[in-house]
C-alpha cells in the first residue's frame, strides 16, 4: 500500500516564513512530509517551475447573505466556492447577519445549512446589529460555544451601526467569552449629513458616494474604534483599511502595544474615485465602502503593507451584478449613489492581483504575499495551525502557482455569479493552475472538479493571541 495518497514533486514550496524546492507527501487530507525526495505515492503531480502555495485564507467574504428587505446576496455558496477555487482560496469567513429587532440564533441556523451546500471550507463572523441584552447575554454565548470566534459590527450604515455605547456593549461580551471584534470604520452621522447635502445639492451621480465619505470619516471612526478597544482592553482588527490616515491610526496604536490589526484589499491598491467617475451608470460598479481613493493612495498602502501595519489582504468579496433586480441597478439607473448598492465581487481575483501587483513588480516578497494572503489571516482568525501554512499536520491546502503566467483578467475566469468584474482588462503575471483542498484537486487548468457538498464548518476555539493584555485606565474593569 503506498505511504502517501498524493506527492507533489520539484516545486519551489512557500510556507510563509521561507521558501525551499522540495517533494511534498499528502496522506488522509493532510500534509504528510516535506523532503528532497517523495516516492511511495499513489498519485504524483508534477510541479517543476511551479511555486508550492498554501491555499488562499479569504477572512472577508460575504456569501450568499441574506438581506433584512428579504434578498439575498447573488453569490451562493457553490458558485463562490467555485470562484475561490478559480483564484486559489480554499478557506473563506463569511458573515451571519442580525436584523434590527431579531436576535442571532435563527439567523446562526439558516446561515449554516446554506454554507453547508457549498465546497469552501468555512467559518463565520456574528454581525451584531442589534446589542438588546437577549443578544448580549443569552445568545453569544451560544453563537460562541458553537465555534464562533468573531463578532462584526457597524459604525456606519443604516440599519447596521451601532452607537458607542452598543460597540462598548460588544466589546465586553467579545472580552468576555474569548472572540476577536472586526470593525467597519466609517462615521455614520458624518456620512448621514455630508450625503444629504450633496443630494440637496443635485450631486448624485456615482462618483459623488466618494464624496459622501472621505478619508477624514474613516479616519476618525478607526480612532474612535481603537480608543473604545483600548478603554475595556479587548483586541480589534479593522476592516478594509483604505487609506493612510486610517492606517497611521492603526500603526500608532500598535507602536502603544495595543492588539490593533489592520487589513486592506486589492480595490485599494488598484481601483481609484476616478473609476466611479465613468459615462451614465457604469461607475457603480466600482462603488464600495470605503470608497477607493487617489491613485497616490496606493503607494501608501503599499508601503503599509510592508511595514507591518495592514498584514492580511481579504477580498471584501460583496457580488451585486450590474444589471437584474437584485444588482447595482436594483432601484434604477437613475438611483442617487446614496441608494446603489455598495459592494464588488473578489473572491477569483485576490490572489492573482496581490501577486502581480505585489510579489511580480517587486513591491513585497513571495514570503510576504503568502503571510498576508494565508498565514496571517488564518492566525489572526484561530485557524491556525491547521489552515494557512505548508507544514506537517497542516490540512493539505494548497495553489500551485505559475508565477511567469500572463493573464488579462474577464469576468468569465472569475467564475461568480455575478455580470461583471471590476477588474476586467487588468493584465496579471502569476496565476493558479491547480487547487487543491485537503488533499482533492478542486480545480485543474480553470475547471472546478469539487462536489457541492463538500466544504467542512470551521468551528473556532479559545486562542491566544485574541487574549486581552491586562491593561485598562486606572486598571478598572467592571464585573
Amino acid at each position: 500500500m503506498p505511504e502517501f495518497d498524493i506527492a507533489i514533486r520539484g516545486g519551489q514550496v512557500a510556507t510563509g516564513f521561507g521558501t525551499a524546492r522540495c517533494d511534498l507527501g499528502i496522506r488522509a487530507g493532510r500534509i504528510a512530509a516535506l523532503a528532497e525526495r517523495i516516492d511511495g505515492a499513489a498519485q504524483v503531480i508534477e510541479a517543476d517551475g511551479l511555486l508550492v502555495l498554501p491555499g488562499g485564507v479569504d477572512t472577508h467574504c460575504h456569501i450568499e447573505q441574506p438581506e433584512a428587505n428579504g434578498t439575498v446576496h447573488e453569490s451562493d455558496f457553490v458558485s463562490a466556492s467555485a470562484s475561490a477555487f478559480a483564484g486559489g482560496t480554499t478557506t473563506g469567513i463569511c458573515f451571519i447577519p442580525q436584523f434590527k429587532g431579531a436576535g442571532i440564533l435563527d439567523r446562526f441556523a439558516d446561515y449554516r445549512a446554506r454554507a453547508a451546500k457549498g465546497m469552501l471550507d468555512h467559518g463565520f463572523h456574528q454581525i451584531i446589529a442589534d446589542a438588546t441584552e437577549e443578544v448580549i447575554e443569552r445568545e453569544v454565548p451560544q453563537v460562541v460555544a458553537a465555534g464562533i470566534r468573531s463578532l462584526k459590527v457597524f459604525l456606519t450604515y443604516e440599519p447596521l451601526h451601532l452607537s458607542d455605547r452598543d460597540y462598548i456593549r460588544v466589546l465586553l461580551a467579545a472580552r468576555k467569552h474569548g472572540c476577536l471584534v472586526t470593525v467597519h470604520c466609517e462615521n455614520y452621522e458624518a456620512i448621514d449629513w455630508r450625503t444629504r447635502a450633496l443630494i440637496d445639492a443635485g450631486m448624485t451621480a456615482p462618483k459623488y458616494h466618494a464624496w459622501s465619505r472621505p478619508p477624514v470619516v474613516e479616519r476618525e471612526a478607526t480612532h474612535r474604534a481603537i480608543a473604545l478597544a483600548e478603554l475595556v482592553d479587548q483586541p480589534i482588527q479593522v476592516f478594509h483599511v483604505s487609506c493612510e490616515e486610517a492606517a497611521e491610526e492603526i500603526a500608532r496604536a500598535q507602536a502603544r502595544g495595543l492588539k490593533v490589526w489592520g487589513e486592506t484589499c486589492p480595490q485599494y491598491v488598484t481601483l481609484t474615485a476616478a473609476d466611479m467617475d465613468r459615462p451614465g451608470f457604469e461607475g457603480a460598479k466600482f462603488m464600495c465602502s470605503p470608497a477607493p481613493r487617489d491613485a497616490d493612495e496606493h503607494a501608501r498602502i503599499w508601503d503599509r503593507i510592508r511595514r507591518g501595519t495592514l498584514d492580511v489582504v481579504s477580498s471584501d468579496h460583496c457580488g451585486y451584478s450590474f444589471g437584474g433586480t437584485l444588482g447595482k441597478a436594483q432601484n434604477g439607473r437613475d438611483a442617487p449613489f446614496r441608494d446603489i448598492p455598495n459592494g464588488i465581487p473578489g473572491l477569483a481575483a485576490r490572489l492573482p492581483i496581490i501577486f502581480s501587483e505585489g510579489v511580480s513588480k517587486g513591491r513585497i516578497t513571495l514570503e510576504q504575499f503568502v503571510a498576508l494572503t494565508s498565514t496571517n489571516p488564518a492566525r489572526l482568525m484561530g485557524l491556525a495551525p491547521r489552515k494557512g501554512t505548508i507544514q506537517p499536520g497542516a490540512d493539505a491546502d494548497l495553489a500551485l502557482w505559475d508565477p511567469r503566467r500572463k493573464v488579462t483578467i474577464t469576468n468569465a475566469l472569475m467564475q461568480h455569479a455575478i455580470d461583471y468584474t471590476p477588474y476586467e482588462g487588468l493584465e496579471v503575471t502569476g496565476w493558479p493552475v491547480m487547487t487543491i483542498r485537503r488533499g482533492e484537486v478542486v480545480m485543474r487548468d480553470g475547471k472546478v472538479q469539487a462536489e457541492p457538498g463538500s466544504g467542512q464548518y470551521l468551528p473556532r476555539g479559545p486562542y491566544d493571541l485574541v487574549r486581552p493584555r491586562g491593561v485598562t485606565p486606572n486598571g478598572f474593569m467592571p464585573a
